[in-house]
Parts: structure tokens; sequence; C-alpha cells
């Protein structure tokens, strides 16, 4: 791996240094058990899985490095193409990582066991592809990473169990897809998250997850969708959100079970709608809004 590694910082040409990029990623996507696989009292084969975990996290490693070596670095690997597509991940550390232009893949991914650490991670520019991606069990951390300008695409992800933290991140320009994701049991944190200028869509998620966070999320600029969601079960908690300016509409949502708190709420300039929405006001919304509604705000008949 280290050799292959060599290469690629060698490579006279961009096109030789993606190719090696690319057998390094090949090798994460290779088959792969994870550890509760396993067959029980089995030595063999954890010696043979802890040896290739081994190796896939220096991949990973080295991976990482090389983005967080400034771009003009003769070594830095940033703006080159990464396909993790249906990779295995169960640990591994890309933070700070700067993943600038190009197209970087982790489409039907698992993280799972020990999660994966993106904190303070960078995706600038180009295209970064999370669809169908599968979070389950362990902790997978985007703590105040940067995404700014080109698309991020979470559509049809399944968070199911475990603990994903985007808490702190820093959404400007571009499109973020969360689109049909799936929020089912664990812990979703997007605390002081902030979206400047951006457009996300959470359409036709499915929200169940033990707990939801968006307190003091600021949504500034851009727009905001999540219509046609469902509010389902456990705890979603938009307090102290600050929407300022935005396009943010709730369409035909659907607000049955589970408690979704919007106390504290700031809106100022923008629009806000729940038109067409079921089920009960969420808890503090019309409170948040005072009496009249600000202009800008519509609410669903008989809220």
């Amino acid at each position: 791996v280290h050799a292959l590694a060599g290469l690629a910082d060698d490579a006279p040409t961009r096109e030789l240094r993606q190719t090696c990029i690319d057998v390094l990623c090949a090798f994460l996507r290779l088959p792969y058990t994870a550890e509760s696989d396993l067959p029980p009292s089995d030595s063999a084969a954890r010696h043979d899985y802890l040896a290739l975990r081994e190796a896939r996290h220096t991949v990973i490693r080295l991976i990482r490095d090389h983005l967080r070596l400034p771009q003009k670095d003769p070594q830095s690997w940033q703006g080159h193409d990464f396909d993790f597509t249906s990779t295995v991940f169960d640990g591994g550390d890309l933070s700070e990582a700067k993943f600038s232009g190009g197209v970087v893949t982790f489409a039907e991914a698992t993280f799972s066991g020990d999660g994966v650490n993106f904190g303070w991670t960078e995706f600038s520019g180009g295209i970064v592809d999370f669809s169908h991606a599968k979070f389950s069990g362990g902790t997978v951390i985007f703590l105040d990473a940067k995404f700014s300008g080109g698309i991020v695409d979470f559509s049809q992800a399944a968070f199911s169990g475990g603990t994903v933290i985007f808490r702190d991140a820093k959404f400007s320009g571009g499109t973020v897809i969360f689109r049909d994701a799936a929020f089912s049991g664990g812990t979703i944190d997007f605390n002081r998250a902030q979206f400047t200028g951006t457009a996300v869509d959470f359409s036709y998620g499915v929200f169940s997850a033990r707990r939801i966070g968006f307190h003091h999320a600021a949504f500034s600029g851009g727009m905001v969708d999540f219509s046609n969601t469902v509010f389902s079960s456990g705890r979603a908690s938009f307090t102290r959100a600050r929407f300022s300016g935005a396009a943010v509409t709730f369409r035909d949502a659907t607000f049955a079970g589970g408690e979704v708190d919007f106390r504290n709420v700031e809106f100022s300039g923008g629009t806000l709608t729940y038109l067409g929405a079921s089920g009960s006001a969420p808890r503090g919304l019309l409170r948040s809004l005072g009496t009249p509604v600000p202009p800008g705000v519509t609410l669903t008949e008989g809220w």
C-alpha cells in the first residue's frame, strides 16, 4: 500500500497518479466481511480479518494524509476522483481532508462498527455522492465539516442506529440532497449547522430516529425543502433555529407521532410554508411565530 502511494507521488502525469489512486480505492471496494459476521470461535478467520482491516485502514489514512496537503504541494491528491462505491467502512479517519473538485463517490457504502471520522473535512466544488449509503451502528462524524459549492448527495441514504454528527457543519452554496433519506433509530445531530445560500433537499424523508437535532441551526438564504417528509416517532428538535431570508417549505409534511419541537424559533424574511401539512402543529411553532403570523409564513388549515 505504501509503495503504491509512493508511485502516485512520483507519477509524471496527473493521469498516472489517478490510476494509482483508483487501485487503492478498488482495494477498499473488495468484498469484506465485518467483524460481527465472522464465524464464532474461528481464530484463523479473525486473524485474517484483523490483518485485512489494518491494510484497509492504512489506505484510508494515506488518502487522508495526502488530502491534508495544500493543493500546491506536489504530493497533494486534492482535485482527484475517489470511488468508494459499496465500500464497507468499519472505522477510519478522514478528518481534515480536503476534497476539492473531482468526483467523490460513497454511493451504497456501509458505515458500521467503529464508524468514520469526517470531522473538519472540506468538500468544495465537484460532486460528493453518498446516495443509498447505509449508516448503521458506530459513530460517523462530520463535525465542523465544510460543504461549499458543487453537489453533495445523500439521497435514499439509510441512517439506522448509531450516531451521525453534522454538528457545526457549514453548507454554503451548491446543493445538498437528503431526498428520500430514512432517519430511523440512533441519533442524527445537525445542531448549530449553518446552511447559507444552499439548496437543501430533505423532501420525502422519514424522520423516526430516537433523536434528530437542528437546535440552533441557521438557515440563511437559499432553499430548504422538507416537503412530503414524515415525522413519525422519536424527537426532532428545531429549538432556537434561525430562518433568515431562506425559502423554507414543509408543504404536505406529516406530523404524526413522536415530538417535533419548534420552540424559540426565529423567523425573519424569506418564506416559510406548512401548506397541506397534516397532524398537529409542531410544539412551540405558533408561539414562536407570534400573532399575527409574519408575512411570508403560510400555515396549513386548522393550525
